[in-house]
């Protein structure tokens, strides 16, 4: 994500690019979406996210665009200076030399390159993967670049922040409970307090808390170093979170068929829609990586459809996870993460099958908390960066990864409220990379690519939404719902 053109990588199908996304948006915010449904209603929540995934769709179109307009721009200067050496190259030949076959061939093509500039629709292949850093460098101010990076690190800190909360959360929940260390023990309508004991004189904060350090402990010392995900390990990751997706709609749909749903949602409950809005847009983030599951794919010749079919197919798996849980639980008995809800016995008889589904989250939120991190260390280091300049050894080494890991950890130290931490930073940071910058990103490269190549030029990866409406409409959206989430929450807090 930081700002640099990257190699493109292995080249995969275009149906294998679309399992990437799919994997790649279905997250830690479909594991918050049961709990959100329940709390805003079926009804609102349903609109809501078909309307908060077809928004996604149309900015993720957004940035497709500007990826095509940034190679295209990228192409035309490396053609400029082959142009440029080549024309340094003939005028160091003598005037008495015959001009060979090569140099007539050559002669003969450098006119057409103008041609070229203005109709040739290779110069928007997408062959070079240009990140959303480097895409705000080229049609962003300064000021807009220093704005891009402060909300994609806000964002992260926010990711870090529901990562180091989530694991000692699982932990604290599958190994602690209100009446002893066997969870069967625990009726169904036993709420659990923090303040309630976990292992002898330990309340369940403590536990909650010791997990954290321990987390800490053996995570945060990858933030000092470079680490990437592995294939196989992403090969693994992925399995046992759609192993585990599929077994929580299997369990649900089973429960609501043996008439043992317990759940009766209501149509709609307007305070829940804050909340509710920053799980779905949280949900379908993929705007800041799109450059590196675009690129990669080798046929892009329908790739606007196969985005749509994406997104179809995810809308169909939120709405399916979403409204057989809010069917088969009450609304007062979610958890934070929907996979606790499985933890009971009356639900789950089968113990391997309950920590596996209590324990998933650790496995998998482990494995990317140190990518992330490492991800976050590299912004801040390009934000600060200043050309021809080299950071000190303890700024490098030291500074920069203590502030990378040192704030997400404090927060998860005050509070475990996932939902409260998702719906904020989908609200708030997920918004702007989401609406604004994918908004802006599409208007200047428009301008762009006017300026550059003429008025009327097509850009083979054009957006469907290519009206300037849109880009207003988004952006209209975007800043609506700032307001209302916002508004939602100091009244929220007044009437506390």
């Amino acid at each position: 994500m930081a700002g640099e053109i990257t190699d493109t990588g292995e080249l995969y199908s275009p149906y294998v690019g679309l399992v990437y996304m799919f994997n790649l948006i279905v997250g830690t915010g479909a594991l918050t979406m049961p709990k959100a449904f329940a709390t805003a209603g079926w009804l609102v929540s349903l609109i809501l996210l078909v309307f908060l995934g077809f928004m996604s769709f149309v900015t993720t179109t957004f940035v497709m665009e500007a990826m095509a307009a940034a190679n295209a721009q990228l192409r035309w200067k490396r053609m400029e200076t082959h142009k440029e050496e080549d024309d340094e190259d003939s005028s160091t030949a003598s005037d008495s030399d015959v001009l060979s076959q090569d140099n007539y061939e050559r002669a003969e093509k450098r006119p057409i390159l103008s041609v070229q500039r203005r109709a040739s629709p290779n110069l928007f292949e997408i062959t070079d993967r240009v990140e959303m850093g480097q895409m705000a460098s080229m049609f962003f101010n300064k000021v807009g670049v220093n704005l891009f990076y402060f909300c994609i690190i806000i964002y992260l800190y926010g990711d870090l922040a529901i990562y180091a909360a989530a694991v000692p959360f699982s932990l604290m929940q599958v190994t602690c409970s209100a009446a002893g260390n066997d969870s069967c023990d625990v009726e169904k309508d036993t709420k659990s307090n923090d303040t309630d004991l976990c292992w002898g004189p330990l309340r369940r904060i403590d536990a909650y808390r010791i997990y954290l350090a321990v987390f800490t402990l053996f995570l945060g010392p990858f933030t000092f170093f470079d680490v990437q995900k592995t294939k196989y390990l992403q090969i693994l990751t992925s399995l046992m979170r759609w192993i585990a997706f599929a077994i929580m709609i299997v369990l649900a749909l089973v429960r609501i068929g043996k008439g043992q749903g317990e759940g009766h949602p209501p149509l709609a409950d307007l305070s829940g829609v804050r909340n509710l809005f920053g799980v779905c847009v949280y949900s379908f983030m993929c705007q800041h990586s799109l450059p590196s599951l675009v690129t990669p794919v080798s046929s892009k010749r329908h790739l606007t459809r196969l985005v749509f079919l994406d997104y179809v197919l995810i809308l169909a798996f939120y709405g399916l996870l979403s409204f057989t849980a809010i069917f088969c639980f009450r609304g007062d008995s979610f958890q934070d993460m929907y996979t606790l809800n499985f933890a009971r016995c009356d639900v789950v008889r089968l113990a391997a099958v309950r920590f596996f589904l209590g324990l998933f989250p650790v496995f998998t939120i482990s494995t990317n908390f140190p990518i992330i991190a490492v991800t976050l260390r590299n912004n801040w280091k390009t934000l600060f960066h200043r050309e021809g300049g080299a950071y000190p050894w303890v700024v490098d080494r030291v500074v920069f990864p203590t502030i990378t890991l040192a704030p997400p950890v404090l927060v998860a130290f005050c509070t475990h409220d996932l939902e409260s931490l998702v719906g904020i930073t989908g609200a708030y940071a997920g918004t702007g990379i989401q609406y604004v910058i994918p908004a802006f990103l599409v208007y200047h490269c428009r301008k762009d690519t006017q300026l550059a190549f003429g008025y009327g030029t097509v850009n083979r990866h054009w957006s469907p939404f290519r009206h300037t409406f849109w880009v207003g409409f988004v952006l209209l959206w975007a800043f609506s719902c700032f307001f209302f989430v916002t508004a939602n929450i100091v009244l929220s807090e007044t009437k506390l």
